[in-house]
């Protein structure tokens, strides 16, 4: 014999009809991504915009973050790691300091053809964020900073030269690069082109510079 259902058996039933009945952090993250563009920071964001994009209840979302800030923040540190493992392993990949320099920033603009969204996220909050998104974009620019000086220092090695100050010819890389990001984030892809390679010649100058570095003409 059936049973009769209740009102209430009857709301809950419809209410998860065409919702998720778990979610996972990284189906949360690629929801904002989904939401967010070159002219839509994170911040604009609300928790039940997300939700929606996700496909779960609002309440659904506070199993893994406590606001909108902690998504966000997260999110950005998750784009810092995914963009320099990329960066690392074409550094990797390349022999000599030119073609370091040309693939770098080549998987830079790729990545921006791309529109992944991690590294606009980057650009973006990095620029017009709020303080705790900036301080999280400079955490990860000074994780871009350490590991690019490690891997100058190595090549410098095998190529028997040196660098003087690598922390800060890294910096000065790292800075300009994201500079040259900003700058183009709004070009059309054809037009990136031109500005990529006017920002390789210049890694080159810091980098010859650096080289043969007199400080004490500088003092």
């Amino acid at each position: 014999m059936l049973q009769e259902q209740t009102p209430l058996e009857t709301v809950s039933s419809v209410r998860t009809v065409g919702r998720k009945a778990t979610i996972t952090k990284e189906e949360l993250f690629q929801a904002a991504l989904n939401l967010i563009g070159p002219q839509k920071s994170i911040a604009s964001l609300s928790l039940r915009e997300v939700a929606r994009e996700a496909g779960i209840a609002p309440n659904s979302f506070y199993r893994h973050f406590k606001d909108i800030d902690e998504l966000a923040i997260e999110l950005i540190d998750r784009a810092g790691v995914v963009l320099r493992q990329i960066l690392h392993e074409a550094r990797l990949k390349a022999s000599k300091q030119n073609s370091i320099i040309r693939s770098s920033v080549e998987v830079f603009i790729e990545q921006l053809n791309a529109d992944t969204g991690n590294l606009s996220l980057l650009l973006r909050e990095g620029y017009t964020g709020s303080i705790s998104y900036k301080q999280a974009v400079e955490r990860q620019l000074n994780f871009f900073q350490q590991e690019l000086k490690e891997d100058l220092v190595l090549l410098e090695k095998l190529n028997n030269s040196k660098l003087a100050h690598p922390e800060i010819a890294a910096k000065a890389i790292t800075q300009l690069v994201f500079n040259m990001g900003a700058k183009v984030i709004d070009m059309p892809a054809a037009e990136r082109t031109e500005v990529a390679e006017q920002t390789m010649l210049m890694i080159r100058m810091i980098l010859e510079g650096a080289r043969h570095l007199d400080e004490a003409k500088i003092r």
